[in-house]
This record gives structure tokens, C-alpha cells and sequence, in this order.
């Protein structure tokens, strides 16, 4: 079997794992001609057995088969702590020394991939309290991170503000054990005394980058769910310019509230920040999600997660791009380049303009180039202009001299900042909150809201 067979078979187990919201991975067989040969996909990626000739291996080939014949549900990959019954399915976790089960109402994300964190999100209550709603996301963690349930609580036990709040996390269980790929799904397989191994390159998903994370044959991950007391949907929904701006404002507010705890997100991005949607909720209008790629900033250590590249290509402040050391400013340059993307591409309720392949913002060829030539022509003021009356939506017109006094706040003079200062927290809320009140920007909302 050529590599080109190698590739399409891994298509093949992409669309599987994305499809079946609760498989952990996924087992096959290929016979070419009489040669046959095993392979399992997981969140590290494929690996495979030496091909043997069922012809000479008789028995091999029987006991194969046998042992596909005999496998139950969590033998071929399925996730046992997501469980049928009755037509619906329920998360069953364990909370105060008692077991609780969440009905899972729909799910709302996972990410298409092989190797990676395959993050799945569902939207759930529980079973006593339906009217109560919740927010479920399971996601393979790199066991070398710290974790992000155990992030998430102490931010909530230190009451940071518009961030989803905490309300259990555990590890998936699998025959007692925690199920990390290492030892369950690959059994304890040593890859790295193959033949042909080579070290796995990093890469947690197809959009979200971590360089630096240890995603290494050598590593393994985790199953690990995360149950969040708050339903939201992502920026920007069917709502106006003014609405839109006041999501921004108040995950700016969330991130800073993050920082003063002593945590780094480093992944704003457009499906990281949420507009609260349970009306009845009297909480936050607007928070931050996902701190999958967060650390704890005032840690005196010199991990590589702290170091390293991480972020959405497209959100990366150019720094990051450029390999600075991640800094809380270049998770509010990142706010920028949202607020950026979202003009470029939202033309109103329930409208996208798709970008062309080529755009900075959805293709990046290096992370230098990226930087260096593409996102340095919004920097410049007078290209910025001509950049954005050109290519922004019109429904985002009115927020072309708003993004420009956002642009000068990140980009004092025209140049990327040199010295850290909180201050430009409250610089870059002040210029949203004076947007949100300009009567261009207000003008028709009632007719998009």
C-alpha cells in the first residue's frame, strides 16, 4: 500500500472521529491482496502493524478477525463514559462523593482531525433539573499541561469575572484507569522502537497551534470533560454592530480579571469569545471561553507551553508570529485582529463574506511572512485606511474610524509596543465604549438585532 493509500485511509478514520462525537479512536484493517495489515488512529495520530500474507498466516488472519468478532463498544473506541439509553445519551460523572448523569441535548462542536486536543462541545442539563443548562466540553489534554478544568475552577474560586464558570472536571476513565492514548488506546505501545518512527510533529488541531507543547511520540493525552455552568453562542451572532462591540468590551474585561488572578489565555480567537445566551441568567452578557493553551503567569519556571508559539493563526498577535514570549499584550493585540476579522467577513444577520484563500487571515504560508508582509500593512495608518474602506463589509462600514482608533491604541505610532502596561486595558475598552455609542454605529441596528 503505497502512501497515497496511507493518506486516504486517514481521511477515511478524519471523517469517522468526526463524525461519532464519542469515539476515542479507531481501529481498521486493510488487505491488499493477500497482504494485510492493522491500524489504529488516535489523537497522537496513525500507527500500523507489519503487513503479513493471509495466505502463509492463516491462524494470524483467524485470530484478526476473532478478536474484531469479540470487541465490545469501548474495545473499538467508544467513549464508556457517554452512555444510551432510552434515546438519549448521558455524560455520566462523578460530583460530592455521588454520581450524576447530564443529558446531552445537542452537540454543538468537534473538531474534524486525527492528531489533536479534538475538542467536542455539547450543550446538556442535568437529569433532575432540566430547565438548568449546561455547557459540556470534552477534550484530549496533554498530559505534560496543566490542566484546564483545574484552571478554570481556581479562576472561579477567585471570582474572575466574564470567564465561563466552573462546574466540574474530571478525567475519563477507562477500566479504572484514567485513559490517556498511551496506555489504553495504544496498550502501552512503545512507537518509538519502530523501524521507520519518526517524532510526531506538534500539532494540537488543524486552526489552534501550541509550538512548544510536547504533542511528541513520546507524550500522551488524556480524555478529560469539563462540565461549564453558562450556554453562550459564539461572536458574532444575529446581533448589531453595537451588540458585537459590547462582547469585545466585555471579554477584554474578562481577560483582564484572568490577569490579575495571575493567568495568561493566549487563544483569543472569534469562537472564544461568548455572548451569553440563557436571558434568564443573571450573570455577565458576554465571557471567555477555552483555557485549553492558558497558563499561570506569575510561575517562575521555564516550561516551553510558556515560550512557545500559541494561539489561532489568524488571532496571533504578530510578536507571537515573530517567536516574542507570550505576553498578555499580545492577547489584546489578538482582540484586535478579531474585531478585524469580523469586519472583514460579517455583512450582517446570518451574512458571511468568505475571504479569498490567499487573505492573511485565513492562509498563512510561514509564521515570518505572515507577520512581517501581511499584517504589517494594518499597522501603517494611511494603508490601514485603504485597507479597510476597501475590504470591509458594508454592513461594517461605520466601524472603519472605531477600528482605526483601536488600531492606533495596539499599534502606538504605527509600531508595536515595547513595554507591557495594564493601561491598555482600560485604552482599548474606552475606545469601544465611545464606538458603541456613535450614532453611525447605531444607526439600523434595530433592524439587525
Amino acid at each position: 500500500m503505497d502512501s497515497e493509500g496511507w493518506l486516504a485511509l486517514g481521511r477515511y478514520a478524519r471523517e469517522v472521529l468526526a463524525a461519532q462525537d464519542t469515539r476515542r479512536f479507531v481501529l481498521g484493517f486493510t488487505l491488499c491482496g493477500p497482504l494485510m495489515r492493522l491500524w489504529e488512529f488516535d489523537r497522537l495520530g496513525g500507527i500500523a502493524s507489519e503487513s503479513f500474507d493471509i495466505n502463509k498466516d492463516g491462524l494470524q488472519f483467524v485470530f484478526t478477525i476473532l478478536g474484531f468478532l469479540r470487541m465490545n463498544e469501548e474495545d473499538f473506541g467508544f467513549d464508556p463514559s457517554v452512555v444510551a439509553e432510552e434515546g438519549q445519551r448521558f455524560v455520566v460523572i462523578k460530583r460530592g462523593g455521588r454520581t450524576e448523569r447530564l443529558v446531552i441535548d445537542k452537540l454543538v462542536a468537534r473538531k474534524a482531525c486525527v492528531a489533536g486536543r479534538a475538542t467536542t462541545c455539547w450543550r446538556a442539563h442535568r437529569e433532575e433539573d432540566p430547565q438548568t443548562h449546561l455547557f459540556i466540553k470534552d477534550s484530549w489534554q496533554d498530559i505534560k499541561r496543566d490542566e484546564e478544568g483545574d484552571l478554570l475552577r481556581e479562576a472561579t474560586e477567585k471570582g474572575v469575572v466574564n470567564v465561563a464558570r466552573y462546574c466540574h472536571h474530571e478525567t475519563v476513565q477507562v477500566r479504572g484507569t484514567d485513559d490517556d492514548i498511551q496506555s489504553n488506546a495504544r496498550d502501552g505501545l512503545d512507537v518509538t522502537t519502530a523501524t521507520n518512527y519518526q517524532p510526531e510533529r506538534s500539532m494540537p488541531s488543524p486552526t489552534t497551534v501550541a509550538f512548544g507543547a510536547s504533542w511528541e511520540g513520546s507524550s500522551s493525552a488524556a480524555g478529560e470533560k469539563r462540565p461549564y455552568g453558562q450556554l453562550g453562542t459564539p461572536l458574532p451572532p444575529s446581533n448589531s454592530r453595537s451588540a458585537i462591540l459590547a462582547t469585545l468590551e466585555g471579554c477584554i474585561k474578562g481577560h483582564e480579571s484572568l490577569h490579575e488572578v495571575g493567568f495568561l489565555h493566549r487563544d483569543i480567537s472569534i469562537n472564544n469569545l461568548m455572548i451569553n445566551k440563557d436571558m434568564d441568567n443573571p450573570s455577565w452578557s458576554s465571557f471567555l471561553i477555552d483555557l485549553d493553551l492558558a497558563v499561570r503567569e506569575r510561575r517562575e519556571d521555564t516550561s516551553r507551553a510558556k515560550k512557545g508559539r500559541a494561539g489561532t493563526l489568524a488571532f496571533m498577535a504578530v510578536g507571537v508570529l515573530l517567536g516574542e514570549k507570550h505576553s498578555f499584550m499580545h492577547d489584546l493585540e489578538s482582540f484586535f485582529w478579531v474585531l478585524l476579522w469580523i469586519c472583514l467577513r460579517y455583512d450582517g444577520p446570518h451574512k458571511w463574506r468568505d475571504l479569498p484563500k490567499y487573505h492573511h487571515m485565513n492562509y498563512v504560508v510561514t509564521m515570518e511572512s505572515s507577520a512581517c508582509q501581511n499584517k504589517g500593512q494594518v499597522i501603517d495608518e494611511r494603508d490601514f485606511i485603504r485597507y479597510a474602506e476597501e475590504r470591509f463589509t458594508p454592513h461594517c462600514q461605520p466601524l472603519v474610524p472605531w477600528v482605526n482608533r483601536l488600531r492606533r491604541v495596539v499599534f502606538p505610532n504605527g509600531r508595536r509596543w515595547e513595554t507591557e502596561d495594564v493601561g491598555l486595558y482600560a485604552w482599548m475598552r474606552d475606545v469601544i465604549g465611545r464606538a458603541r455609542k456613535d450614532p453611525k454605529v447605531l444607526a439600523e441596528d434595530s433592524l439587525t438585532v
